[in-house]
C-alpha cells in the first residue's frame, strides 16, 4: 500500500498538542502548509466533512470526512466514489515522557491508487512542515 509518513516527539503534553491538531482556524494559518480549510465548526470532530486546500496542490479542494476524532487519534478519508482511489490520513498521539509522540501517515488504496501516485509529487516535505508547525505552536514557540 503506498503511503507518506512522519513522526516527531513534541514537548508538550497530548492534550496541549490535540488542540492545536483539531483547530481548524489555526491549522489554515499558514504554517501548516494548509492554505485553506473549510467546515462547520472552528474545532474538527467525529462525523464532520471538511475541504482542504494545501501548498502542495494549489487550488485543488480535497473534500474529506473525518472519521474519527476522540483525543488521541484522528482519521481523515476523501477519494474518489466507488473507492476507485482513497487516501486516509491518519494522526496519531501517543504520551511519551514528559512529552507527546506525534505520528501522520497517509495510505492510498483503490485500483487507480497506481496511475494516480505517479502524478502525485513526495508528500514527505509537506508533513515534515506540519510536524513542526503542530510542535512550535503546541509548545508555544510560536510568535
Amino acid at each position: 500500500m503506498p503511503h507518506f509518513q512522519t513522526s516527531r516527539l513534541i514537548a508538550a503534553p497530548a492534550d496541549q498538542v490535540w488542540t492545536v491538531l483539531t483547530n481548524r482556524t489555526l491549522l489554515a494559518g499558514g504554517d501548516f502548509g494548509i492554505t485553506r480549510l473549510d467546515g462547520p465548526a472552528a474545532s474538527i470532530a467525529t462525523g464532520q466533512r471538511i475541504t482542504l486546500y494545501s501548498e502542495v496542490a494549489g487550488n485543488r479542494a480535497f473534500k474529506l470526512r473525518v472519521m474519527q476524532a476522540d483525543g488521541r487519534r484522528m482519521i481523515w478519508r476523501g477519494g474518489m466514489p466507488l473507492g476507485l482511489f482513497t487516501g486516509t490520513r491518519t494522526f496519531d498521539l501517543t504520551p511519551e515522557g514528559d512529552g507527546t509522540r506525534f505520528d501522520m501517515a497517509e495510505t492510498f488504496t483503490g485500483p487507480m491508487s497506481g496511475l494516480i501516485l505517479k502524478s502525485m509529487p513526495d508528500l514527505t516535505p509537506s508533513f515534515e512542515t506540519f510536524a513542526a508547525a503542530l510542535a512550535r505552536h503546541a509548545t508555544g514557540e510560536t510568535a
